[in-house]
């Protein structure tokens, strides 16, 4: 057994349940390799997963440790293993087609299913990674299988300055889009504005629905909404006719129960709600897409300079800062 540091809960609940501990780590078994985390992303997954009743019909067996991605360096792997080699730079978005019930990123050292892991390429550093595979993933759920933007579209992007956010503004803009975002701060607003974004709505100061409808009275061709509960049924107000409205998170909570009807009354608009489960649960499919973004990123065409960083020791106060709202782009945690 080796000794390794990590962040453990024994109970759902607010971020003091978290816990800096010794965890006991047995040797890789049989198709597994052993990972030293260099960059361990957080995900507001996590903070559902840390509360508990969120995905879960049945509680999860305690205690976990939280984290389902990470990026770092293969130490050593298990009998049979040959996908990859100790000294290999990878990356990992959870372990099962279920990522958030199957969790242990939040911790200096892992042993995980070798078929999970994508090598990452030199033009891509390992904090890029961390920062980018799964928010990157859901990016491209929607951007290359739902809402294609083009030239000429107008999008509303809510939470614009998010993680996600940040990646759908540079790739709508990719594609030559305008973009509008709300945010929830001046601040948040430059860092949206540095990756593309057009116009900022300051929810917290104005109605965002009267203010896109002020910027183009028709209405968006598309809504990107990673907040939810807040703001997804409202947007249905500015959005054009035959309109895509795509909800893909749930910061504010669930969206609530919609009458179908409404997407008649409102302009005759289409709705989605995707999830990237599906993408994991399928370690070929994974690989390919996250090559796909890797591409990307390496490129330039999407960039992830608005990463915040904390020890991985202080991962309470991360879960701490990102419930206040208090990031602009993806956190990652550092072992």
């Amino acid at each position: 057994m080796t000794l390794v540091k990590g962040i453990r809960i024994h109970s759902h609940g607010g971020p003091d349940v978290m816990s800096w501990e010794d965890i006991e780590l047995a040797p890789p078994g049989p198709g597994e390799a052993r990972v030293r985390h260099t960059a361990i992303a957080l995900n507001f997954s996590d903070i559902n997963v840390r509360r508990g009743g969120f995905y879960q019909k049945d509680p999860l067996p305690m205690p976990i440790i939280l984290g389902n991605e990470a990026a770092g360096v293969v130490e050593s792997v298990g009998e049979g293993v040959t996908d990859v080699r100790v000294g290999e730079r990878v990356g990992y978005v959870g372990v099962g087609s279920n990522f958030f019930a199957k969790t242990g990123a939040y911790a200096q050292q892992r042993n995980v299913p070798a078929e999970r892991l994508v090598k990452l390429p030199d033009n891509v550093s390992d904090l890029q990674a961390a920062s980018v595979m799964l928010k990157g993933l859901t990016a491209s759920n929607i951007i290359n299988r739902i809402y294609r933007p083009a030239a000429g579209d107008t999008v509303l992007i809510h939470a614009a300055a998010s993680g996600v956010g940040l990646l759908l503004t540079q790739w709508c803009k990719h594609y030559g889009a305008a973009v509008i975002g709300t945010v929830g701060n001046e601040a948040k607003a430059q860092i949206a504005r540095d990756h593309g974004l057009d116009h900022a709505v300051l929810y917290r100061q104005t109605d965002f629905v009267q203010a896109v409808k002020a910027i183009i009275p028709g209405g968006v061709r598309a809504v990107l909404d990673g907040v939810g509960k807040d703001t997804f049924i409202p947007s249905m107000d500015c959005t054009a006719p035959f309109g895509t409205l795509v909800n893909y998170g749930n910061a504010s909570g669930h969206v609530p129960p919609v009458d179908i009807m409404l997407l008649s009354l409102k302009g005759t608009l289409s709705m989605w709600r995707p999830g990237v489960s599906h993408f994991l649960g399928d370690p070929v499919r994974f690989k390919s897409l996250c090559v796909e973004l890797f591409e990307l990123v390496g490129s330039g065409v999407l960039k992830t300079a608005a990463t915040r960083t904390y020890a991985l020791s202080d991962a309470m106060k991360a879960h701490r800062d990102a419930e206040a709202a208090q990031h602009a782009g993806p956190v990652v945690l550092l072992p």
